[in-house]
């Protein structure tokens, strides 16, 4: 019957009573946790099932039993006949109140005396508890709360002749009619928590000497709790159809503690203590925590999440709650990678984040118009709040892994499920429709640093306990599909399927859960920045695009209308794009976050030393370089990202967050970099590598009071920087010629660009410059290759620089107003001249820095960089720019706004001067210049002159050095030219057959027995380890002497020479004597 049916006057007993009071008999006996004697028939108001505090009344004391009569309907106060004669006790009836036939008005109830009578005392607090009485006429209390009158119980007692009180003993039955009269749109525990919070209030409050009042009250206490699990697991018992809505503890654990149908932490503690007694305990528990993640995965952080966290916190306090949920099949139960969010029970709690589409549209709302102040107070809160909420999720998932082993163990399974199933977050186009969300991975990366705090202390104690072998035990993080730092696909796993025996620590087991976490989490949100900044720069320009589309529809209403839905997408992607771009910003631009990140970073990259290194390394000892040909396979056979992780963390905080590095960056970063560089052959990855020379270079960026960034003063001071960091720059400088990708060729010019800013900044302490210099008379085929290199990068990106601005030149004259181009002729145009200008832009940077290089380098080493292999080379370049510069070419140069492209023509002029100063020292250098048959120009250095005199470029005393040279210059073209003179043709088989110049060291090459010049063949193998005639491999070791040859040239120049000198002087003679 429904809710607003009245109960008939002589209610029929229900049909399945008998079934019901088996049932509830079944479950008080287990409640009671007290064995009773039990009568033939027992009923639900029975002594022996109601209460474990009081001593069992014998069989002899009870009147024989008669049928209980139990009627369940849904009327708000039903009328439930219970019958139960037990003896009154030591009551004696002529001293307590009775019923009468017309009840009297409710009196004001007094305080209790302190003389009170336990009876009584029991009658007034149940009443007062239980908000309950037996008369007809109290419908309120002392207080004015509205009490419920129990007819059954009444009459009941009456039969019986017991006197009109409650006591404990009838407490079950008054509790079960009372819940029964609660309406059925408000669930049992509506009633029955608020009760439970005045008992314990009551027992709080008892003084002294209890003399019994504690047992009345435990009973209660006692018996509450009992029908509370009635009310979720078996609401029939109160005449209630099963209502999911409301047979649930999850709406009140919503509520505060304090409030008065809310869940007390007291409530919890008493379900824990009955928990393995009860077996309904865990039921009910796991319907709530289920009821509180299902509503939990339908919300974002806009709406109100925070009691679902609170309720997950309170009732994580418990240990044996927490194992019985991390029991729960629902706890891992997931089939994709985005259903982990929804579906499992931690999901929705992990989920909430700024990161959700409907947070980023509230708090960025039109992006392209806000405010760049509103955009960084929206962030700022943003980010207060995700600091909080990923506090509170640390603090559930702690107790998580500290309940239990079982517990802990479901945990680092579901969190594993989590890494594992986001392998392609790291895919060059991941699909957001397949994988976890960026938030919800955010977090997850947050909390198990936050798990991993314990072990990084600042002098790396327990990072000995991280056991590498972890990944040979079946690990729970998967990497058979992951790339490794040194080995390829079969040899990983032949290695890993070798089971290592022994059982894995927890604190490997959350290390490495965490690295991974890192790397799909974290590390692939960073990344995705760029992608957005690119994505936002399309819409941009596609939205521009479309804009000027719009005079050709003018007169047509129908195209016009297609190009105002296509701008709305654009506009609606773009904005979307943008706030989310923002919202990303806030959570990564995290300072404690960050920080914390860093920590654990620092602690992988001691690690990772350390297994390379086979030593206990800290940062407060010094690595030996290079380290060993044979590489360790735990090393070699380590995914990857391991090392990317590491290197991609602190580019991140270097770039964007420099300040968090100050304070927390150590000598291991330095160590990590000059190491991996020094002995690149342990890392297979080329553009790992580089990014390892990109944390050197984001770490000497200027930041605050440090001109020379965070790590600056320490490449400077430290010494094993000194010992090994420049040769582990050059060395790498020289290996980024050849990547294997097919954008090698641009790849090394930024590589390249960042080698030279980490150069440009230690160059400052002489050691550097003293390493330069050793490394060129020790090593000089490496330094050799190096300076060849750096050659050719000079020539190239000048060469490319310089002749892109007559292009600009000629295409703004061709744009300047007026002119006759079409729309469309000048849009062509424009982007044309956008592309050579991002192209110079790009060159004239690396000329720029490259031409910095040359400088520092000839001025300390200028007699390395006039080498017989190279120094023709150099001439060639510096006279090709200075003819460049100041020739008639240089008219072409002037371009508008030429600081935009930075370049400035004096500047580059006068370092391209002190170039020629630095290696005028040199003789070999002179002769080489004045022998360039193709740039050098005696008028192009006259005309330098002046253009330095002009501006005053140069020093009074360079302007004398270069005055002085220039006449040697002269003098050495002169010689040359007297020279070529005198040696007249050369002879076919004494010729370079690549140079065509007179050889002078003649050497065989082993294959292709092509006879060259040992400086021809050595410049060669500078860029190219092959034979310039059949292509062969070919290193300068293998070139075979030919003295014989040798000696004949030498003899037919003398001879040539002789010749020529005795010509000279016969003429002379003839002169003078005629």
């Amino acid at each position: 019957m429904d809710n607003d049916q009245q109960p008939p006057p002589a209610p029929p007993e229900a049909p399945d009573k008998e079934k019901m009071d088996q049932i509830r008999r079944r479950r008080l006996e287990k409640l009671s946790g007290a064995s009773a004697p039990k009568s033939t028939q027992p009923t639900l108001g029975s002594t022996g099932i109601s209460s474990s505090s009081t001593p069992p009344i014998s069989s002899e004391n009870a009147e024989p039993a008669v049928k209980p009569k139990i009627n369940i309907t849904k009327a708000p106060t039903p009328p439930i006949a219970l019958s139960s004669k037990v003896s009154p006790g030591t009551q004696d009836a002529a001293d307590l109140p009775t019923a009468s036939p017309r009840p009297n008005p409710p009196k004001k109830q007094t305080p209790a005396s302190v003389d009170e009578l336990l009876e009584a005392y029991e009658n007034r607090t149940l009443g007062s508890i239980f908000r309950i009485t037996l008369d007809p006429n109290q419908t309120v209390d002392s207080s004015n709360h509205k009490l419920i009158y129990l007819p059954n119980l009444r009459q009941e007692l009456e039969d019986e002749k017991s006197p009109i009180m409650l006591t404990k003993e009838r407490l079950d039955s008054a509790i079960l009619e009372a819940a029964s009269a609660i309406p059925h749109s408000k669930g049992a525990l509506d009633y029955l928590i608020p009760c439970w919070k005045r008992i314990m209030r009551t027992l709080k409050g008892i003084r002294g000497y209890a003399s019994g009042k504690d047992a009345i009250l435990k009973e209660a206490k006692r018996l509450c709790m009992s029908n509370c699990v009635f009310a979720v697991e078996m609401p029939e018992f109160f005449g209630r159809e099963p209502n999911s809505a409301l047979d649930t503890l999850t709406p009140y654990l919503l509520l505060e503690p304090e409030e008065e149908r809310g869940i007390s932490p007291d409530f919890l503690a008493e379900m824990e203590a009955r928990f393995e007694e009860d077996e309904s305990i865990k039921p009910m528990l796991r319907k709530a925590v289920i009821g509180l993640s299902q509503q939990l995965a339908t919300m974002s952080m806009n709406d109100n999440y925070k009691p679902y966290v609170h309720a997950m916190k309170a009732l994580s306090q418990f240990p044996k709650f927490v194992s019985a949920i991390a029991e729960d099949p629902l706890f891992q139960m997931a089939t994709s990678a985005p259903g982990i969010e929804k579906h499992t029970i931690l999901g929705p709690f992990f989920r909430i984040s700024p990161l959700q589409a409907e947070v980023t549209k509230e708090y960025f709302a039109a992006p392209k118009t806000m405010d760049k102040r509103k955009v960084h107070t929206s962030q700022e809160a943003l980010r207060l709040t995700l600091q909080t909420h990923q506090r509170d999720l640390l603090d559930i998932v702690n107790h998580f892994v500290r309940s239990s082993p079982e517990s802990r163990n479901k945990t680092l399974d579901w969190f594993a499920y989590i890494v594992n199933s986001n392998h392609k977050r790291r895919a060059l186009r991941p699909n957001p429709e397949e994988l976890s969300s960026d938030g919800f991975l955010m977090n997850v990366t947050v909390v198990l640093d936050g798990l991993c705090e314990p072990f990084m202390d600042a002098t790396f104690s327990k990072v000995n306990r991280i056991d590498v072998d972890y990944l040979r035990r079946n690990p729970r993080v998967e990497i058979k599909d992951e790339t490794k730092l040194n080995a390829d696909e079969s040899a990983s796993t032949e290695y890993y399927e070798t089971v290592v025996s022994g059982t894995s620590n927890f604190i490997s087991e959350v290390f490495f859960l965490t690295l991974a976490a890192h790397h799909y989490g974290s590390e692939a949100t960073n990344s995705m920045l760029k992608s957005l900044d690119r994505e936002i720069k399309y819409l941009t320009d596609k939205a521009k695009e479309l804009e000027a589309e719009r005079p050709k529809f003018a007169g047509s209403p129908f195209n016009m209308a297609r190009l105002e839905e296509q701008l709305r997408r654009v506009s609606d992607a773009l904005e979307k794009a943008m706030s989310f771009k923002f919202a990303v910003e806030g959570v990564l631009f995290d300072k404690v976050m960050q920080a914390r990140s860093l920590n654990f970073m620092r602690v992988v990259t001691v690690w990772l030393l350390r297994i390379a290194t086979q030593s206990d390394y800290t940062p407060d000892k010094t690595i030996k370089l290079p380290l060993p040909a044979q590489q360790p396979d735990a090393f070699r056979f380590l995914p990857e990202y391991v090392l990317e992780d590491i290197v991609g963390n602190f580019n991140f905080i270097f770039r964007f967050l420099p300040d968090v590095m100050i304070s927390a960056v150590g000598d291991e970063v330095i160590a990590l970099c000059i190491t991996f560089l020094t002995n690149s052959e342990y890392i297979k990855n080329p553009y790992l590598k580089a990014k390892l020379v990109s944390l050197l270079f984001h770490g000497t960026w200027p930041i605050y009071h440090r001109t020379k960034g965070v790590l600056g003063d320490s490449l400077i001071g430290t010494k094993f920087a000194n010992d090994h960091l420049l040769h582990a720059l050059m060395k790498f400088y020289i290996e980024v010629e050849s990547t294997g990708a097919h954008t090698q060729f641009y790849d090394k010019f930024n590589i390249r660009y960042e080698i030279f800013q980490v150069i440009k900044c230690i160059w400052t302490n002489t050691v550097y410059q003293d390493r330069l210099t050793q490394e060129s008379k020790t090593n000089t085929e490496f330094f050799l290759r190096f300076v060849n290199l750096l050659l050719n990068d000079a020539t190239y990106v000048l060469d490319e620089a310089l002749t892109k601005f007559p292009k600009i030149h000629d295409l703004q004259a061709e744009l300047r107003p007026p002119n006759s181009l079409t729309a469309e002729q000048r849009t062509a145009k424009e982007e044309e001249l956008a592309t050579a200008e991002g192209q110079a832009q790009s060159y004239m940077q690396l000329t720029n820095e490259t031409v910095s290089m040359m400088k520092l380098f000839t001025k300390t080493l200028s007699a390395s960089f006039t080498m017989p292999e190279i120094v023709e080379r150099v001439a060639a370049m510096v006279d090709y720019t200075l003819d460049t510069l100041v020739g008639p070419k240089s008219l072409n140069l002037k371009v508008d706004d030429p600081k935009k492209y930075q370049f400035d023509p004096k500047t580059l002029l006068s370092e391209f001067i002190e170039i020629y100063l630095n290696l005028g020292v040199s003789e070999s250098f002179v002769e080489a210049v004045a022998g360039d048959g193709r740039s050098y120009k005696p008028e192009n250095f006259e005309r330098a002159s002046r253009i330095l005199t002009r501006h005053g470029l140069r020093s009074t005393e360079d302007m004398a050095a270069w005055e002085n040279l220039k006449g040697r210059f002269k003098t050495a073209k002169e010689l040359e030219d007297q020279n070529e003179e005198d040696l007249g043709d050369i002879p076919d088989e004494y010729l370079d057959p690549i140079m065509a110049t007179l050889m002078k060291d003649p050497v065989i090459l082993p294959v292709s027995k092509q006879i060259i010049d040992r400086s021809t063949i050595r410049s060669h193998l500078l860029s190219d380890p092959h034979d310039p005639f059949n292509r062969s491999p070919l290193k300068i070791e293998d070139v075979i002497e030919n003295p014989e040859l040798k000696a004949k040239i030498v003899a037919w120049r003398a001879e040539m020479m002789q010749k020529a000198k005795a010509a000279r002087g016969d003429d002379l003679m003839d002169t003078s004597a005629g």
